[in-house]
């Protein structure tokens, strides 16, 4: 009998054993190594059109394609990646706890964010901007904002930018979303809606706003597009060269214009990994 027992309870010892084993082979590689694994996970905007945004047809957008292909070149299938929500407030959190492998969610590199993750890229040089209905020609630089309805959303600084440093007269308008700000574009309740050109470039792509407005092309700021990755993570060195291959091969371009070029974006070029633009 006492035989028999410890013959059990080596045979659970062993099953559990066998079990964690086998569990561990199906996680994802969040260690930074060269991929491979079972999975990724991606921190992406699911709200922002024409940078990253969930959809019933699955998930689009400039960041979107542009994870997908660093996937790739880490060793991931378009299936193997697994998408998460990484809202601004929530990044640098994100990564430090592991809850996604990468991030590329319209992240503007900054010596503070870099105090706290790494950054791949940049990828993309936006700018702030304003958008204006197409038949408006009366903005054409930033002081024309003056006495001027700017909109934003709630909690952005980028109106606030705009008023404390370029046009102090703007009145500033702050509604819920970038949607509603559009409306309020559309039916002239507000003059024009700021904040970066990618962004403004993406909501004005959408079917139901083509032509109907355009990119004032004001380049306020400089805004560099960068992956997030965990402080010390090898990925980083990996994913900027998939970005260099992305821009090499013209899977950069055609993402730009995919994405963009229904609201006539002028983008920059592709910036030089490691050149941040202050």
């Amino acid at each position: 009998m006492k035989l028999r027992k410890v013959t059990a309870a080596s045979a659970a010892v062993l099953a559990l054993s066998l079990a964690a084993t086998a569990c561990g082979s199906d996680d994802k590689d969040g260690s930074g190594s060269s991929g491979g694994g079972k999975k990724i996970t991606v921190g992406i905007k699911f709200d922002q059109p024409g940078i990253g945004q969930k959809t019933p047809q699955g998930y689009s957008g400039f960041d979107v394609d542009v994870a997908t292909y660093v996937a790739k070149k880490l060793g991931y299938s378009e299936g193997q990646i697994e998408w998460k929500e990484s809202k601004s407030a929530d990044r640098e959190t994100m990564l430090k706890r592991g809850d996604v492998d990468f991030i590329a969610a319209s992240y503007s590199i900054t010596p503070e964010r870099q105090q706290q993750v790494d950054f791949a890229g940049p990828y993309l040089l936006a700018h702030q901007d304003v958008l204006i209905r197409a038949d408006d020609d009366s903005i054409k630089s930033a002081s024309d904002l003056n006495s001027k309805k700017l909109c934003s959303v709630t909690g952005s600084t980028s109106a606030q930018n705009v008023k404390d440093k370029l046009a102090p007269k703007a009145q500033l308008q702050e509604y819920p979303t970038y949607s509603a700000c559009l409306t309020g574009l559309q039916n002239k309740v507000i003059d024009a809606l700021t904040t970066d050109d990618s962004i403004l470039a993406g909501y004005a792509s959408q079917s139901q706003f083509k032509g109907k407005f355009k990119l004032a092309g004001l380049k306020m700021t400089n805004e560099n597009y960068g992956i997030g990755v965990k402080k010390g993570s090898d990925l980083k060195d990996k994913i900027n060269k998939a970005l260099e291959d992305m821009v090499s091969d013209g899977s950069w371009q055609k993402a730009v214009d995919s994405n963009f070029g229904p609201a006539n974006y002028k983008n920059e070029p592709a910036p030089k990994i490691g050149d941040v633009k202050s």
